[in-house]
């Protein structure tokens, strides 16, 4: 079982900065795509970015350029730095970390309760 929790969320103007972090608990040595999704009220879920056990990454379009992702596997935690924000990045952002569950062959997907994110005009 993993358990994850956000943090860093809160209110910006728009062209500001803020770095989320998600961090892991529990059996983390099977985890091996770490990513970051995002919902507005009313909207679809959607893919933000990700992040694998080899350290490719990878972002939605509408973010390329302005966020990055990262981790740190001895805090078990990744990071998103978000910067020149804009009205459109306002959302829910949740991580989500899919991992093979321990002494099985099984893969599950974990998300953290997610932490919100407002950008202001």
């Amino acid at each position: 079982q993993v358990r994850l929790v956000e943090s860093g969320g809160g209110s910006v103007q728009a062209g500001g900065s803020l770095r989320l972090s998600c961090e892991a608990s529990g059996y983390t040595s099977g985890c091996y795509d770490m990513s970051w999704y995002r919902q507005a009220p009313g909207e679809e879920r959607e893919f933000v970015s990700n992040i694998v056990s080899s350290g490719q990454t990878r972002y939605a379009d509408s973010v390329k350029g302005r966020f990055t992702i990262s981790r740190d596997n001895a805090k078990k935690t990744i990071y998103l730095q978000m910067i020149s924000m804009k009205p459109e990045d306002t959302a829910m952002y949740s991580c989500k970390w899919r991992c093979t569950v321990q002494f099985t062959s099984l893969t599950a997907d974990y998300w953290g309760q997610g932490t919100q994110v407002t950008v202001s005009s």
